[in-house]
């Protein structure tokens, strides 16, 4: 992977793309670039759901032709589904370059508790490593503290670290 492009979905918080890059380029040792422009994500609404079509935007995402090596991830604040399930916290193209994650369910806001700014920013940094590996060709990890592990409740993601186990690791080191 030679550079990750971040891309905002809908309206995004000021500095929350510039934080998750930082993080990403700490944790990854990758190069990453804040994108520009936005993706207006009317075309993957769903009116009865009030949700956003996770695999739709993923979609769009491709069909910017991102470059060989390279990783688009759309990030947003809107609440994405896709139809097997309820939400999601993110979705990729296993093997693919692009992916999606959503801030929605990862802010305490959202579970009736005061606002955290860090834990929002922690939160995120994991969903998108755990997507981004999905772009690297890992499946999900039975390790519960490994980036990897499959989280259907913020419970769940907030027992991983911001971070590969080192069997996943050494599989993301194996495909630079």
């Amino acid at each position: 992977m030679q550079t990750i492009h971040l891309l905002a979905v809908g309206s995004v918080p000021n500095g929350m793309l510039d934080r998750l890059a930082a993080g990403l380029a700490r944790t990854l040792r990758v190069s990453c670039r804040v994108e520009k422009t936005v993706l207006d994500a009317a075309f993957a609404a769903d009116i009865e759901r009030g949700q956003y079509y996770s695999t739709a935007i993923i979609a769009r995402l491709f069909s910017a032709n991102p470059p060989a090596g390279h990783v688009l991830l759309g990030v947003t604040t809107l609440d994405l589904y896709v139809p097997i399930l309820t939400f999601v916290y993110g979705e990729a193209q296993v093997s693919g370059p692009c992916a999606v994650v959503s801030g929605h369910r990862l802010r305490e806001e959202f579970y009736g508790l005061p606002a955290d700014a860090t834990k929002l920013d922690a939160r995120l940094l994991i969903e998108a490593l755990h997507e981004i590996g999905h772009t690297q060709g890992l499946r999900h990890c039975q390790d519960w503290s490994c980036a990897m592990a499959s989280s259907h409740s913020i419970e769940l993601l907030d027992l991983k670290q911001a971070g590969y186990c080192a069997e996943c690791a050494a599989r993301m080191e194996g495909r630079s």
